[in-house]
């Protein structure tokens, strides 16, 4: 049993890579820190906490511009 849940398998489902998901979680945690609302009930949890736990229940995506950019490229 993991220490940390979710742990990193199961929230690598939610994203591309492993660098992908720590962007997405940083950014999120510093949004809730600025005083955006977190999407779940974040009694007494940190906003890195928050964030993860946002991005393990899809509440949150991440939309990579360089995908974005090769896209419209094509």
């Amino acid at each position: 049993m993991s220490i940390v849940e979710p742990n990193v398998l199961e929230l690598l489902e939610h994203a591309e890579s492993r660098y992908t998901l720590v962007v997405e979680a940083s950014k999120r945690g510093r949004q809730i820190v600025a005083g955006s609302q977190p999407l779940i009930d974040a009694h007494d949890m940190k906003p890195l906490k928050v964030a993860v736990e946002e991005i393990n229940r899809d509440l949150i995506t991440y939309d990579n511009p360089v995908m974005d950019e090769e896209q419209t490229e094509q």
